[in-house]
């Protein structure tokens, strides 16, 4: 009553100013244009006019105005929905998939209900089919008690804003993955730009420490990183999660998807975050607002008065939760998990490094696990090859993967190089290790596996007899070795080229001449002195042919004979 005769009020004005429209009407009493036109026109078909005054609105034009807009209904409501009783078993069907059709829609169902000549407002259809044909209908929920002290902490991952980063200078998204206490609504935010894994892992161990403690049960979202396969019953786990709640001690429950009511702890809490600890800051860097955000979650939404619980988040987590926390686990080492094939060449690649396997694993795909110190290789869970940690670029080969005889050619082992071929003879040994003595030795590699080819060809046995005879005449090449093995003349002896000339020449003499006694120095005679104190003078005869005589006296050779006298010193 007191709406539609302040619409009425209204309309009529005051004396001497400007008359209102509809639009200034409805504006100044709250209501609907369409509504307020209706009301004047009830009340002009009544008999008000605009010249009127105010007392001419009494109840009873008032009555009749609101028996004309609102007419009785002795059932609550209205001509249309008796009309829609008719058609009430028709539209169940349509709300609920009449066969191979599927649920129709408000509007589809309002436009065949016109073919058949019911035609009503789209609202009151709305309402029909909802209270009495199942459309839109809700599930009834109830209340989940909240556990132990200790026992659940429920996270998620919500989004924040942008932060400018100052390594890169740009501007990047920044989460916030949020841990909320179940029981104590106690919360920890750790602000992060990336959604991975090892993000994951480290807010949890930030949030570990800030709580002094780690709950026995984590209820995620269906995190890619935590979550590979969601099933309501059976979720399977990626096995980097996997590993780590094996670390720290808790057990994974993950929300079903699509289920925010899994986990309504949390769900609320993101937009407290975004609007109670994020709007309206600046932050320099990353940091800093990690540092703030620990902050905040201490003083100001550990401190604030609960409106479910009725008391400080920060009170009760002390009082209840933080006794009965698990222990804060060492320091988790983030590995990588992943599956590499096996090559060829007897190696796989993690992290862009190659790791030496087993012949009999190429071809096969494996299962790796590398953490910062060791890369480990499973094969359907059995143990088959752990290596030391490599960096990018870097290799490790165990020699006991390699084919034996591929060994020293890949690894460069001069010392297992030089012990096979030692093994076919000791002078076979010998020769490729002189072979080898050079300062870049793993250039001659080749010759020395020319040398076993030898050994394959021939035999141990001629080869070692070629290289003991090409030892004995210091010939250190493995093409005269091969030279001797075809011509068959390793057992031969050389003939060594001759000494000299058979006829004498103009300048031979004859070895005596060469042939001196021991002599002392001169003891003051001139006269030099063997040991007997007796001076000694030799004389050779002249030289064949030559017609010279030759006098040798102490140091000095006298040529007798010719046109000049010549001393020629020893």
């Amino acid at each position: 009553m007191n709406e539609v005769k302040e619409v009425l009020r209204v309309w009529l004005g005051v004396p001497g100013s400007r008359t209102p429209g509809l639009r200034a009407i409805a504006a100044h009493c709250g209501v609907d244009r369409k509504t307020a036109r209706r009301y004047i026109e009830a009340a002009q078909a009544a008999g008000l006019q605009r010249t009127d005054g105010v007392d001419a609105l009494d109840d009873g034009l008032i009555g009749t105005v609101i028996e004309a807009v609102r007419p009785a209904r002795p059932n609550g409501h209205g001509p249309a929905w008796d009309r829609l009783l008719g058609f009430e078993d028709q539209i169940t069907a349509w709300v609920a998939g009449d066969g191979p059709h599927p649920p129709l829609t408000i509007t589809k169902i309002e436009t065949l209900l016109a073919r058949q000549g019911c035609v009503v407002p789209y609202r009151t259809l709305h309402r029909f089919a909802t209270e009495r044909c199942g459309f839109g209908r809700r599930d009834t929920t109830v209340r989940v008690v909240d556990g132990d002290p200790g026992s659940e902490c429920q996270i998620d991952f919500g989004y924040l804003g942008y932060l400018t980063d100052p390594e890169t200078g740009r501007r990047r998204k920044v989460h916030a993955l949020i841990f909320t206490a179940v029981y104590s609504r106690h919360m920890f935010v750790w602000l992060t730009y990336s959604q991975t894994l090892a993000a994951v892992i480290a807010g949890c161990a930030a949030a570990w420490t800030f709580f002094g403690g780690v709950f026995r049960v984590l209820i995620p979202d269906n995190l890619k990183p935590v979550v590979t396969e969601a099933d309501a019953v059976n979720p399977r786990l990626s096995q980097g999660w996997l590993d780590y709640a094996q670390h720290t001690g808790f057990v994974t429950d993950p929300a079903r998807i699509r289920s925010p009511k899994d986990k309504p702890r949390v769900e609320r809490v993101v937009q407290y975050v975004r609007g109670n600890y994020w709007a309206g800051e600046d932050f320099a860097d990353l940091a800093e607002a990690q540092q703030r955000a620990e902050a905040w979650c201490r003083d100001t939404a550990g401190m604030r008065t609960h409106g479910t619980t009725a008391a400080r988040p920060l009170e009760v987590f002390d009082a209840d939760e933080a006794p009965v926390l698990l222990p804060v686990p060492p320091v988790y080492d983030v590995p990588i998990f992943k599956q590499v094939k096996v090559h060829r060449d007897f190696h796989a690649e993690v992290a862009k490094a190659l790791y030496s396997i087993p012949g009999q694993w190429i071809g096969s795909t494996l299962e790796v696990r590398a953490d910062s110190a060791l890369v480990k290789f499973y094969a359907r869970g059995t143990l088959v090859k752990v290596h030391p940690r490599q960096p990018a670029g870097g290799r490790s080969t165990d020699p006991e993967d390699l084919p034996t005889e591929k060994v020293g050619y890949a690894m460069r082992d001069l010392d297992r190089l030089i012990g096979t071929c030692a093994g076919h003879g000791r002078a076979v040994g010998i020769y490729a290790e002189r072979l080898l003595d050079d300062p870049l030795p793993w250039i001659r590699m080749r010759a020395v596996y020319r040398l076993l080819g030898l050994v394959r060809r021939y035999g141990p046995g001629p080869v070692d007899t070629a290289c003991s005879t090409a030892l004995d005449l210091d010939v250190v090449s493995v093409s005269k070795i091969a030279s001797m093995l075809e011509r068959a003349t390793e057992t031969t002896a050389p003939l060594l080229p001759a000494a000299g000339s058979a006829a004498p020449s103009r300048f031979t003499r004859d070895p005596a001449e060469f042939a001196t006694d021991r002599t002392t120095p001169a003891t003051g005679t001139g006269v030099a002195t063997t040991g007997t104190g007796v001076a000694t003078e030799r004389t050779t005869p002249a030289t064949a042919g030559t017609g010279v005589a030759t006098e040798r006296t102490g140091h000095l050779t006298v040529i007798v004979g010719g046109n000049t006298d010549t001393k020629e010193t020893r």
